[in-house]
């Protein structure tokens, strides 16, 4: 028979889960370190912290006993009286008004969203003491807490729980401790206490894969501290991290102190090992100092600084090696990315990257966070809203320059493009309602430089060009067609440094350009392999004339050839830039048909073919050649995902003049869930290059058969040690390899394995790159995550994630795994 109680004061069971809870939680939640970060570090990020270590060589000072410590709370804070509704189910329940209450079989103790479970309960309403004795479990939010018996004065929040045992459902994991003393309701200590995410089964002899103990944790809440004396981590029964004493935030506030040591090894430098401090200086900025020693090239040092505010952020990254034993130099490299998103009416940007010499980014590469890094960026640019006329437009300015870090190889030089020192723009755009057309305008002055030490570029123009663009367009459309006329007009004027060919130091320009836009899109029923589908046929229509102007006398500072695509065929030049315009009188006819699906209209199959035809011959070309053939190359496109499991795509340049293919670029991707998946890539480009390209993330075995899925937490409803996870153990494999057939070798490449044994992963990976046409990178990564807890060694995830598409980590449904700290 059951009984439900009348209103009891007491929380000592809500709290005595959310203290436990807290403990394991900081120790293994810590943010990621800002040292790791690549790029801007997002506001997220910048608001939590790494945890701290204190390291005492003498050994920590004794602690104070929990009477001692209850002491010193009772005097410096006076006791809270809460007043929480509480209701308790029991096979029996007795007891005296305003006296005691005690409950007997089957307790069950509610109050919000904690449950508290055990055989007998008392409460003594004059001393304001509880007491559970017998299957103690406490249950909230996911949480779950044992003990074999709980005291505590509720309105002081002291007491202690003997032999608990913990689990928590953000981590995956938990522990077990001798006992837990409250001192109040911001304080508390735990007598040896340990935590894993591993299935424990001492009766059997199974002791958990992986294990962090600690002497003794002292928790202050309000300070948001935590001290573990004597922490020590186990993996496999051997220690492999230990700290005397050991420092760690109780919530995501970021905290100062020593990180995890980063640890990489390659042909460049060697073993390099560092040993990263944290400084928390203010809530919106904070550093990163990271001693480093390289076994081939000496002593080094690195520092990361990060700022963040409402409206703007940024982080400066420096490397220095005082005394680089290879070379005999000093070297280093500084890197500073800032975003303003506002600063009275400006928004400013900056992009600074140096290095000290051209072989920094073979040696350092990890180091340049770039995409091209043998050509650094130096750029700095604001602007502002400006309204002229009848225009709300934006002005802007920019100063850009580059450091070119050339090679020893007269064949691997390469020339810097043009700096802008400075660049002075104004853009705008609005729509002219009377005539139902849409008005473009732009403005903008440069002067353009090249890099003083480079020899390679000296002999070419420098100096100032003031251009102007203009275009005006109007659009008719229904849902079956559409016609878009337009003009354009691409005016310029030059003053260079030196005379032209024809011994002017000044000319100017003006192109104007008509265009008439125009396409149909049609639609039917069709059914495929038994499946209803939409289908389209879009035919489009561009034509495109440009008169010619002799511009072969004028400096070309930023004008390039466009890449041949579906963008740049139905393009009105064949050049990118300002400085150069093809003449054209042209015609480019195509057409797109894509099959929709009919229940949820996503696409599933789309091909295209176009081609351009030209009026007259066209004379202002990317290389120099005129064009006298009428027809243009073919350009046939297409890409599908009919199947859940293939994803295939294409594009080929088939020349009519060759009757041959000019290039062409196909792939396939085979994934048939997560962590299996396949990728396959065709390059091809005649005369020039022939690459293959293979990624892949797919499991190579399990232990005990059955799926290779990586293991996952089943929910459990238990505890530490009482098999927590499924502890099979899953192999897979992970990389990529890009081969030339042209050169007949392999030019980048990773290649590495991943174990998931359930309750933490082990990878090894080994990385080539490039660097010349007979040097390379080669690096081998190795890290040890420990599943609810950290991640050990150095860090391959980025590397993977990088270069193999489709890559999933292994845990990215878990709670964020993060650093743990270590010596001090």
């Amino acid at each position: 028979m059951a009984f439900r109680s009348a209103h009891l004061r007491s929380s000592a069971a809500c709290l005595a889960l959310s203290l436990v809870s807290s403990v394991v939680l900081a120790q293994g939640q810590a943010s990621t370190p800002p040292s790791q970060a690549q790029g801007p570090a997002p506001k997220p990020d910048l608001l939590t912290s790494p945890a701290a270590v204190e390291a005492d060589a003498c050994a920590a000072p004794a602690l104070a006993s929990a009477a001692r410590l209850r002491e010193v709370a009772r005097a410096s804070k006076p006791p809270r009286d809460r007043r929480a509704i509480v209701t308790v189910d029991a096979d029996r329940i007795q007891g005296r008004p305003d006296k005691d209450v005690q409950a007997r079989g089957d307790v069950q103790l509610r109050q919000g969203n904690m449950l508290l479970r055990t055989d007998s309960l008392d409460y003594d309403v004059a001393r304001d003491e509880a007491k559970a004795s017998g299957n103690v479990r406490i249950e909230r939010g996911g949480d779950v807490f044992k003990g074999q018996s709980v005291q505590i004065t509720v309105s002081r929040l002291e007491g202690f729980v003997t032999d608990p045992e913990y689990f928590f459902a953000r981590t995956q994991a938990g522990g077990r401790a001798e006992r837990i003393d409250f001192v109040d309701e911001d304080r508390a200590m735990l007598t040896r206490a340990d935590y894993t995410s591993c299935a424990r089964d001492e009766a059997n002899g199974k002791k958990p894969a992986w294990l962090l103990r600690s002497d003794r944790v002292r928790l202050d809440f309000e300070a948001n501290e935590g001290i573990a004396d004597g922490a020590v981590l186990e993996f496999m029964g051997v220690p492999i991290l230990a700290a005397p004493r050991l420092r760690f935030p109780l919530t995501d506030a970021r905290k100062s102190g020593w990180l995890p040591p980063a640890i990489n090894l390659d042909n460049k430098k060697g073993l390099e090992l560092g040993l990263p401090y944290y400084w928390d200086i203010a809530p919106d900025h904070d550093v990163t100092i990271v001693p480093t020693f390289y076994s081939r090239r000496g002593l080094a040092a690195g520092l990361e600084y990060r700022y963040l505010a409402p409206t703007y952020e940024g982080f400066a990254l420096g490397n220095w090696l005082p005394n680089d034993r290879v070379t005999g130099t000093s070297r280093h490299a500084l890197e500073w990315r800032h975003r303003d998103l506002d600063w009275h009416g400006l928004r400013l940007g900056a992009l600074v990257q140096r290095t000290s010499d051209d072989n920094y980014w073979k040696d350092f590469s990890r180091h340049i966070d770039s995409l091209t890094p043998r050509l650094l960026s130096q750029d700095l640019r604001a602007d502002h809203p400006l309204v002229l006329g009848p225009f709300a437009g934006t002005a802007y300015a920019r100063v850009q320059r580059w450091q070119v870090l050339q090679d020893s190889d007269p064949l691997a030089q390469i020339i810097s493009p043009y700096q802008r020192s400075p660049q002075l723009g104004w853009r705008a755009s609005r729509p002219w309602r009377a005539a139902g057309a849409n008005v473009a305008v732009e403005g903008e002055i440069n002067h353009f430089t090249l890099p003083g030490d480079d020899t390679t570029t000296s002999l070419l123009p420098q100096g100032w060009r003031a251009h102007a663009l203009a275009s005006v367009s109007r659009r008719w459309s229904t849902p079956g067609w559409w016609f878009e006329p337009g003009l354009k007009v691409n005016a310029a004027s030059y003053r260079t440094d030196r005379p032209m060919a024809d011994g002017r130091t000044s000319a100017s320009r003006l192109i104007p350009t008509g265009s008439v836009d125009t396409g149909l899109v049609f639609e039917r029923d069709a059914e495929w392999f038994g499946r209803p589908y939409r289908q389209t046929l879009e035919p489009r229509l561009r034509y495109v004339n440009t008169p010619w102007r002799d511009q072969s006398l004028l400096p070309n500072f930023d004008a390039a050839a466009t890449d041949f695509n579906v963008v740049s065929i139905y393009g009105d030049s064949a050049f990118s830039g300002i400085d150069r315009v093809s003449d054209a009188h042209q015609i480019t006819a195509g057409a797109t048909s894509r099959w929709l699906d009919a229940a949820t209209g996503e696409e599933r199959l789309r091909l295209g073919a176009v081609q351009k035809y030209l009026l007259r011959d066209q004379l202002i070309t990317p290389d120099g050649v005129p064009i006298t053939q009428r027809f243009s190359d073919v350009l046939l496109f297409g890409n599908s995902n009919v199947s859940s499991r293939w994803t295939l795509g294409g594009a080929m340049q088939y020349s009519s003049a060759t009757s041959r293919v000019s290039r062409s670029v196909l792939s396939a991707r085979y994934n048939v869930g997560d962590f299996r998946t396949i990728n396959l890539s065709y390059r091809f480009v005649r005369e020039a290059s022939e690459q293959i390209d293979v990624g892949w993330q797919w499991p190579l075995y399990r232990a005990g058969g059955g799926s290779s899925a990586a293991p996952r937490n089943r929910g459990l409803g238990g505890l530490a040690g009482q098999g927590n996870r499924e502890c099979n153990g899953t192999l897979y494999t992970v990389g990529r390899v890009n081969y030339s057939r042209r050169d007949s070798r392999v030019t980048d490449s990773v290649l590495g394995f991943e174990y998931d044994s359930g309750c933490w992963i082990g990878r090894v990976v080994v990385e080539r790159l490039s660097t010349g046409r007979a040097e390379a990178t080669q690096r081998l990564l190795f890290q040890l995550e420990l599943v609810g807890l950290s991640r050990l060694g150095s860090n391959p995830l980025k590397v993977l994630k990088d270069n193999i598409p489709g890559y999933k980590l292994l845990r990215d449904d878990a709670a964020p795994v993060k650093p743990i700290p270590v010596y001090e």
